[in-house]
């Protein structure tokens, strides 16, 4: 009798046993099937904004000529931020942005520069940086404006919409970077071109791409719900006012 027990008690555990390793293998199924299905979407979504805005990169040269007599002028040559040394020194990648933008002036693609970056800090600034660096190479401060509180892409090309009120923009940053701040700037209904400036190699270039995947499908979200950004206020036309209104 014991031994008939034992050996119901063992059949029963061994098909709990059972149970247990199909439930966990059909959970393991359909996370896999999760994350296969989340790897596609995220990597549909990257390709498909690559893909979509490629078209809308220039070089300096077509820039510039686009703006000639008989082309439509731009706006403005939007300069994005990017980090500044505690010392006040503008990072590789920010410089080539500004080397960058300071040369389509010159030839001409804009007639105002419209710097926007983070200054959210009392001592961290980078759009006065950038306004520095450009009117240290030539250009008058009265054509450099500043967006003081270009917290992120998606709140530098809001603004350039509704606080600057430019409709017609060429957006300068690297490439990689190119492709968000170009679909961002359709989806808010902003006319945008861009120039890329990789003028180098970058030490930081794996972990920033990396990052711009994510960074990427959170700007396809974005673009649905279209948030407001951080700061509004008052509008600042690149039109009427001269761009020492944004100083200090």
């Amino acid at each position: 009798m014991a031994r008939n027990r034992n050996a119901l008690r063992s059949a029963m555990t061994s098909r709990s046993v059972r149970r247990r390793r199909r439930r966990r293998a059909r959970r393991l199924s359909v996370l896999c099937c999760a994350l296969l299905c989340a790897a596609i979407a995220l990597g549909g979504i990257n390709i498909a904004m690559a893909r979509g805005t490629a078209g809308r990169i220039l070089s300096p040269e077509e820039a510039a000529q686009m703006a000639r007599p008989g082309g439509a002028p731009f706006d403005c040559i939007l300069v994005l931020g990017a980090k500044v040394m505690p010392s006040g020194a503008l990072s590789h990648m920010l410089e080539d942005r500004c080397r960058r933008g300071v040369a389509l002036y010159e030839a001409k693609a804009a007639p105002v520069l419209l710097m926007s970056g983070d200054h959210g800090q009392v001592y961290y600034n980078e759009v006065s940086a950038m306004k520095q660096y450009a009117v240290e190479h030539g250009v008058p401060s009265s054509d450099v404006f500043m967006d003081h509180a270009g917290f992120s892409t998606y709140d530098s090309l809001y603004r350039a919409r509704d606080i600057f009120q430019a409709k017609r923009v060429l957006i300068v940053t690297q490439r990689y970077h190119m492709f968000r701040a170009l679909y961002i700037a359709k989806q808010l209904g902003l006319d945008a071109w861009g120039v890329t400036c990789d003028y180098r190699a970058y030490a930081t270039q794996l972990k920033n791409s990396v990052r711009e995947c994510g960074a990427r499908i959170k700007a396809f979200f974005m673009c649905i719900f279209l948030p407001k950004p951080k700061y509004l206020g008052e509008a600042i036309p690149l039109a009427v006012y001269d761009g020492n209104v944004t100083n200090d």
